[in-house]
């Protein structure tokens, strides 16, 4: 497997990670170009090579338009959706920015909807997200893992006043993720950097063994004198059959009307959940009930469980560590007779491939064509005949 590997031995950042990905090999023209057919306005992109205590490696930041919004989750999410983006870099931006805005929210007491966003809503932590997250795909890695995240201490300056380091909202998002660096000076890791690296690893460590291939050095602002302030990045092959850590959130239900499971399930994959299911059971006394089941990353871990506590009548949650291999997998589109379609590609263990279109789209493109939805289904589990 092509696997991307975090270093954040002095923290990350969303410019640290950009640029540590243009050390990498994504090239200058690429995100020149990506940037500009964003749509999100006349914006520069500035890359200069800098020193940090020896290491010599690119710094970016963008020349934006001049701006004074302060937006809520929905205005960042509408123009993460309306730009260019390739669609799982979207979907990878969006889930970051919702990380965020649960932790905030959580840290100040009030709802995701009226998190009101300061620095990470800002256009240039918008950028740093979307271009990371299209960046990986442009460089073709399909598994992520982190070293331990460096925090720092001391006290930042922020919109809502001064917060001690590492941030409130940071810890959140980083709630089962192994740190370190409590002695560095300063914030080392921001949301924004917290979010990316949580998005697209979970918190999974990196496996043993594994081939480091190549690796990149990303710059962050500031230059002090105790260490070296950047993000290492490592490209590297670890075995396909590499397990993925998780954690199982279990509970048994029988005093709650079954319709209102569906609304528990959704809210749990918002939480993070990488997958949620209801079980049908026999309880005590032959009472019929219901099993939640969700499958959790340990830094969703928290958050699965106050969501399944909120959003159901359970009074206790069982949970237990887990190990799960699973096949790499990408996501394309594809155009079928004029309707577009999304699909689920999986690379087996022979390399061979298989795709299988989202449900949604098949019914949305079969009611439109006036055919059966299984048709479309069978037509697209072929290659595609027109992929953008």
């Amino acid at each position: 497997m092509n696997a991307l590997i975090f270093d954040p031995f002095a923290g990350i950042s969303g410019d640290m990670t950009v640029a540590a990905l243009l050390d990498l090999g994504l090239t200058e023209e690429w995100l020149q170009d990506f940037v500009a057919a964003l749509g999100v306005g006349a914006v520069s992109v500035h890359v200069e090579r800098v020193v940090r205590r020896g290491i010599a490696c690119p710094r970016i930041s963008f020349e934006l338009p001049t701006e004074h919004a302060h937006r809520h989750l929905s205005h960042v999410l509408e123009i993460i959706d309306r730009s260019s983006a390739p669609v799982r870099a979207k979907q990878n931006a969006a889930e970051a920015f919702r990380r965020i805005a649960i932790a905030e929210a959580a840290v100040h007491g009030t709802t995701v909807e009226r998190v009101h966003f300061h620095e990470v809503g800002a256009l240039d932590a918008i950028l740093d997200v979307l271009c990371t997250m299209a960046a990986v795909e442009q460089l073709g890695f399909d598994a992520f893992f982190t070293r331990p995240v460096a925090l720092g201490h001391g006290w930042v300056d922020i919109a809502h006043g001064r917060y001690p380091v590492p941030a409130p909202a940071t810890l959140r998002i980083l709630e089962g993720v192994t740190t370190t660096g409590l002695e560095l000076e300063g914030e080392c890791t921001t949301p924004t950097g917290a979010a990316i690296l949580v998005t697209l690893t979970g918190g999974r460590p990196v496996p043993d063994p594994m081939v480091p291939r190549r690796t990149g050095f990303g710059a962050g602002t500031r230059d002090p004198a105790d260490r070296p302030n950047c993000l290492r990045l490592l490209a590297a092959d670890v075995a396909a059959s590499s397990a993925e850590r998780l954690v199982l959130v279990q509970s048994d239900i029988d005093d709650l009307p079954p319709e209102y499971m569906a609304t528990a399930q959704d809210a749990l994959l918002g939480a993070g959940a990488v997958d949620a299911v209801i079980l049908t059971v026999a309880m005590k006394k032959g009472r019929p009930g219901l099993r939640v089941e969700a499958l959790a990353p340990e830094a969703a871990l928290d958050r699965v469980i106050t969501t399944l506590f909120q959003t159901t009548s359970t009074i206790g949650v069982r949970f237990w560590n887990v190990s799960r291999s699973a096949l790499p997998r990408t996501e394309d589109t594809v155009e079928w007779h004029g309707q577009r379609i999304r699909r689920k590609r999986v690379t087996l263990p022979d390399g061979t491939q298989r795709a299988k279109p989202e449900h949604d789209d098949v019914l949305r493109a079969a009611a439109a064509l006036g055919v059966p939805a299984w048709q479309v289904r069978l037509d697209l589990e072929g290659e595609p005949a027109a992929q953008e």
